[in-house]
């Protein structure tokens, strides 16, 4: 039978996994070599209310991060956010020793500086785990000296000045992060062109189909899901192929079909936004109209 933890504080994850109490409550960095989770014959599943920046390898364990899961067997970076659902079991098959990083950082930290609000900006805390970032060793250094100096500043004497710099260097990490994505994305770039194709046919097919009106419009998530993806990633991935995010997609895509409907058909306005999956035509006059700087009326009589 499962069991559901919540863990809302950095002391009560060092418990969890059977560690030290930490140096400092907010935040801590652990040596994961020495974390040892609370395995039995069952499943483990939690819920957290702080960061989670994992920077892990030959993990005798696999993770799922919401449907997906990720065996890790190498270098790789992933990140979590406050109140995301973790799942993890023994994989037996894997005997060689865990090593990495596991940097948690509670929200309290970051009260009152400018990363509070910078850090939900960073789309990748929003990733599943098997969209991890793959490092090089030479990004992994860079990673992980990063986290030293983390940790030194915070088991140094605590004064005004700490959190200051613990949050810099914080923010220098996930600025590095975001670079090395870029890289993996380009690096990546027959999958990702792959991935994008993918979802170009899967948008095709979602407005010729015939219960679209029935269905609604499609959304960001219901299509990342059938792509086996987050929306985050996909979004990420389609701004930097595409430079439009997932919704401009959509959108464009169903703009597409309004015209072809409103030049080759003599449907009314309201029977294309109805056939178009829109519950109201004044929404769907709107956007058209926000897309094109004409209303569908306007279209039809120009290209009559």
């Amino acid at each position: 039978m499962e069991k559901t933890f919540r863990l809302n504080s950095i002391a009560e994850f060092h418990k969890f996994c059977n560690l030290p109490h930490p140096d400092h409550p907010l935040i801590s960095l652990i040596d994961y070599s020495k974390v040892s989770y609370p395995f039995d014959e069952t499943n483990v599943k939690w819920i957290q209310n702080f960061y989670t920046i994992g920077l892990k390898r030959n993990v005798n364990a696999k993770f799922n991060y919401g449907q997906q899961e990720y065996d890790f067997d190498s270098g790789v970076l992933s990140f979590i956010a406050p109140l995301q659902f973790l799942k993890i079991e023994v994989n037996p098959d894997i005997v060689a020793e865990p090593t990495g990083w596991l940097l948690l950082v509670h929200p309290d930290f970051l009260w009152n500086t400018p990363l509070v609000k910078k850090i939900k900006s960073f789309d990748f805390f929003q990733y599943a785990v098997n969209e991890a970032l793959f490092l090089s060793d030479k990004e992994e250094n860079i990673i992980v000296e990063i986290l030293l100096k983390i940790e030194q500043e915070y088991q140094s004497n605590i004064d005004k000045f700490s959190q200051e710099l613990i949050v810099a260097q914080l923010e220098i990490l996930l600025i590095y992060a975001e670079r090395f994505y870029e890289r993996q994305f380009i690096t990546r770039k027959k999958s990702n062109y792959e991935l994008v194709e993918r979802f170009e046919k899967l948008l095709s097919d979602y407005f010729e189909s015939d219960p679209l009106p029935e269905q609604g419009l499609p959304t960001v998530t219901s299509i990342a899901e059938q792509l086996n993806i987050s929306p985050n990633y996909l979004g990420t991935l389609l701004r930097l192929h595409t430079l439009q995010n997932t919704q401009q997609h959509i959108q464009n895509k169903l703009i597409d079909y309004a015209k072809e409907k409103l030049s080759t058909t003599g449907l009314s306005i309201s029977q294309i936004a109805y056939e178009l999956g829109f519950e109201h035509s004044q929404s769907f006059s709107k956007l058209f109209k926000q897309k094109t700087n004409q209303t569908p009326l306007e279209f039809r009589q120009s290209f009559n």
